[in-house]
């Protein structure tokens, strides 16, 4: 019987993560027209280490598959191009295509989304007949499947297809495009699919000859005379991302669809350029963009037309790409160096935890925002316990015990452990209730060990991997708001069942 029930339990638990919606996220696109492509199992202890739960995929590369398996990772696996031919004109190669590069992986991928082709409507104009037969065989393969409630179509289109994009209101798709564009939107609607939009504000600038100011591109504050204001409805745009996305939305509403979600699934600013011809591609303008960019996505923000509404939106891209034809700046549009060495740093403060990508050093453990306070809990019994934190720092009147939270403490001893490990691999996880970030959680008084790596530790530590907490009953109070003993032997038992899962 008790077999019985974890077995039933790790079910359902796969099932809500299969079914769970996001909210606001970022995620990242992973290119490989590179020299040196990094292993597959390299791109995936890089994107656990940066916290990224998003990825997009311009294939359905097996082996990438195969090391993205069971890591709770969100994917979006893509169609090429050149595979639209074939798919768009025969429904037995598209459930193929599915059952080999979908269904043989689901669920132990969570692939949320198939992107049919990349800006086929701009890039291959040719191939545009072919989109939609392309996107409804998969739709049937997915049906037929019994994935179709799990896994969404859609297709990337560049922001060129939208005419007129300023002010937004007046926005319009390409009219020439509409015996394709009508039906897919449509379709999209009837399956509750994303409009799939690559948004580049670093071309916007470039292509305006001075028209479209940096600091309008690149998110940072304007004074209200400064903001761009839409004479139709009024609506302030602090931003191009914001006039681009809301543009899509108006062109939706100018063919009668009006509640298609937008998804921005390429956006970003190159980190180097030709000094002559691209002098605003750089590391700080580049920091500066997607800085901004995680914090305006990650807050919620939405736009001026719908405040508050979520925009998923992935950033261009993972790595630099050395190989990429074209201007410099076609190869720099990467986070990381193809060794994984951060292309710059980014500065997150207030955006969460997300995309650590610091190369001095200076990484911090915290508690993972709206993480199960019963998982904290025991987790903080045991770092304190078992994991040999010296948290008398966290007692009624010393330094560290305002907020009197289980999230600050916890916060506390996850990074004192962190640092007492070395900041090694896998000593910030805590059963998936701590993340590492650039973000200095000190305050007033309360010093958190950080670049020196200070170790607040009592002697030796139990081994990091299982963050165990056999034993817990032996950890002292974890401070907060929970004083029973009852109560911090329940949450160690809780902690210790799902690290078995």
């Amino acid at each position: 019987m008790r077999k019985l029930f974890f077995v039933s339990f790790v079910f359902l638990m796969a099932a809500a993560a299969v079914h769970g919606e996001d909210g606001a996220y970022i995620g990242v696109n992973i290119g490989t027209a590179m020299s040196s492509v990094p292993a597959p199992t390299q791109i995936t202890t890089l994107l656990r280490s940066q916290n990224i739960r998003h990825v997009r995929l311009y294939d359905a590369d097996p082996a990438m598959l195969a090391a993205l398996s069971n890591t709770g990772i969100r994917v979006i696996v893509s169609v090429p191009n050149e595979q639209l031919l074939a798919i768009g004109n025969s429904n037995a190669t598209a459930a193929n295509w599915v059952a080999r590069n979908v269904a043989a992986h689901f669920p132990a991928v969570n692939i949320t989304a198939i992107a049919v082709g990349s800006e086929v409507l701009s890039a291959q104009p040719n191939a545009a007949p072919l989109l939609m037969p392309a996107m409804r065989y998969l739709q049937n393969a997915l049906v037929a499947a019994a994935l179709d409630r799990y896994i969404k179509i859609s297709t990337p289109h560049s922001s060129s297809i939208i005419l007129d994009s300023f002010p937004p209101s007046q926005a319009f798709f390409n009219r020439s495009l509409d015996s394709v564009l009508v039906p897919m939107l449509k379709f999209l609607q009837s399956t509750g699919s994303p409009l799939m939009l690559n948004v580049y504000p670093y071309y916007d600038y470039m292509r305006s000859n001075g028209v479209i100011p940096l600091d309008y591109a690149l998110f940072r504050p304007l004074p209200p005379n400064k903001e761009a204001v839409d004479t139709n409805t009024l609506l302030h745009y602090t931003n191009v991302f914001d006039a681009v996305v809301d543009a899509a939305y108006f062109a939706m509403a100018y063919v009668n669809v009006t509640n298609v979600p937008v998804m921005v699934t390429e956006t970003g600013w190159p980190h180097k350029g030709d000094p002559s011809s691209e002098p605003d591609a750089t590391s700080d303008n580049a920091d500066t963009y997607n800085s901004n960019l995680i914090r305006h996505v990650m807050n919620s923000t939405g736009t001026p037309k719908h405040p508050g509404v979520d925009v998923p939106t992935y950033i261009y891209e993972l790595y630099d790409e050395d190989t990429r034809p074209g201007s410099t700046s076609e190869k720099y549009w990467g986070l990381f160096d193809m060794n994984g060495v951060p292309a710059y740093t980014l500065h997150l403060t207030g955006s969460g935890v997300l995309l650590a990508n610091d190369t001095t050093n200076q990484t911090y453990c915290v508690a993972r925002e709206g993480a199960d306070p019963k998982m904290l809990q025991a987790a903080l019994d045991w770092a304190c316990g078992p994991g040999k934190v010296d948290c008398s720092m966290l007692m009624q009147g010393q330094p560290c015990y305002d907020p009197d939270t289980v999230e600050a403490h916890a916060t506390y001893a996850f990074n004192a452990y962190y640092h007492g490990m070395g900041m090694g691999s896998g000593t910030c996880y805590f059963s998936g209730v701590a993340v590492v970030t650039t973000t200095d959680p000190s305050h007033g008084s309360c010093v958190y060990s950080g670049k020196n790596g200070t170790s607040l530790m009592n002697g030796t530590s139990q081994a990091p991997s299982t963050n165990s907490t056999d034993g817990g009953s032996g950890a002292p109070r974890a401070f907060g708001d929970v004083s029973s003993l009852a109560h911090i032997v329940s949450t160690a038992l809780l902690f210790s069942v799902l690290l078995l899962l």
